[in-house]
C-alpha cells in the first residue's frame, strides 16, 4: 500500500511550484513521501508536521470557539510555503511549495488527493483465506 500512497503523493507535484509532499500519522510517523524527498528528511518533516498540527489545533479558542475543528495550517517562509491539512482520521497531508505557487490550485489538488487517500486508507488489506472447496 505504501507504494500506492507514494504514487498518489507524487501526483500533487504536478502543480507548478509544488516541491515535496508527505503523509503523516497523528503521532508523527511517516506514512508516505514523494519519491524526491529522502527518508531522513521525510521523517523529520513528519515529526514536525505532527507538532505543527497539534499547536495549530490548540488555538481554536483564539477564534472564539474551543470546539472548532482544525482544518489547515499555512506557514510562509521567505522563499516558499508549507501547507498542512487533515487527510482523514489520524492522518495529515503536508506539501511544500515555491513562493510563486498558485495557492488555489495547490489547495484544490490537496483536497482532491485527500479524497483519494481516504479511500486508500479505508481499504483494509486482504487476507489469504485459502481456497473454497
Amino acid at each position: 500500500m505504501k507504494n500506492d500512497l507514494s504514487w498518489m503523493l507524487d501526483s500533487a507535484l504536478e502543480i507548478p511550484g509544488a516541491l515535496h509532499a508527505v503523509l503523516v500519522s497523528a503521532d508523527g510517523l511517516l506514512m508516505a513521501r514523494t519519491k524526491d524527498l529522502g527518508r531522513d528528511s521525510a521523517d523529520t518533516v513528519a515529526a514536525a508536521m505532527s507538532g505543527v498540527q497539534s499547536l495549530s489545533r490548540s488555538l481554536a479558542f483564539f477564534c472564539d470557539g474551543e470546539d472548532l475543528q482544525w482544518r489547515q495550517t499555512l506557514v510562509e517562509f521567505d522563499g516558499g510555503w508549507v501547507f498542512l491539512i487533515s487527510a482523514g482520521e489520524g492522518a495529515y497531508l503536508a506539501v511544500s511549495a515555491a513562493a510563486d505557487i498558485d495557492m488555489a490550485d495547490i489547495t484544490f489538488r490537496m483536497q482532491q488527493l485527500v479524497g483519494q487517500l481516504g479511500k486508500e486508507l479505508a481499504t483494509s488489506p486482504r487476507e489469504d483465506i485459502g481456497h473454497l472447496s
